[in-house]
């Protein structure tokens, strides 16, 4: 159950998926497989909160800056690295945008200036991020662990969806939204279909689910 302190703090997600469920190939093919027009979403998506989540693996496959073009006030950056094995040349060291937050909970993690970096576990960061930094909405965009450990925590509210039925990627390690494939979850969360948008001179269909609160135990 989400804790009371994180009470007001929403959490979405966005990930775009192949006809077959995969968010990427068995060899993690970088995004830039969907539209124009999904792209323009994840941009919109973006917009609308104070910080913008992803993993490092997800980072450094999509060269992300994690910012948003023209935005007068850009979204916190934060990283989420079991490792901690970023060297600093990374794009989001190098391009001009909101003060990057690096969750590290383990493993010795790179220093500089310019990054915050926390400790603890992802209940620890999140609360610090909202109680701290002023974070009441915080959007994640990958990967599918990170999104995954999200979840079983029960803080995913919102889930944005691209479904891509032009690409079929296949492969039985291709990754999902919560992870490698043949780990299902302990037990079943479901949401609600608030928007359907299908697109079909694109291929491509845009969805939106909102959660529907556990029962209570």
């Amino acid at each position: 159950m989400k804790p009371e302190s994180l009470a007001a703090l929403t959490i979405s997600a966005n990930f775009a998926i192949s006809a077959d469920g995969k968010i990427s190939s068995s060899d993690r093919r970088p995004s830039g497989w969907t539209s124009r027009e999904d792209h323009q979403r994840l941009l919109d998506l973006r917009r609308s909160a104070d910080a913008i989540l992803v993993g490092r693996r997800t980072l450094l496959a999509d060269n992300m800056s994690l910012t948003v073009p023209d935005a007068l006030q850009q979204p916190l950056r934060c990283v989420a690295s079991a490792s901690g094995n970023l060297t600093g040349e990374e794009k989001i060291f190098h391009t001009r945008g909101g003060a990057i937050h690096l969750w590290c909970q383990h493993a010795p993690a790179i220093t500089r200036p310019d990054v915050t970096l926390h400790r603890g576990d992802l209940l620890d960061f999140l609360h610090a991020l909202h109680h701290d930094h002023g974070v009441n909405h915080l959007h994640c965009e990958g990967g599918g662990e990170l999104l995954r450990l999200l979840i079983e925590h029960d803080l995913l509210e919102e889930l944005h969806l691209t479904w891509a039925a032009h690409t079929l990627f296949g492969g039985a390690t291709a990754p999902t939204i919560i992870g490698e494939p043949g780990h299902p979850l302990d037990i079943s969360r479901h949401f609600s279909l608030i928007h359907f948008d299908p697109r079909p001179e694109l291929g491509e269909v845009f969805l939106s689910y909102r959660r529907k609160p556990l029962p209570a135990q």
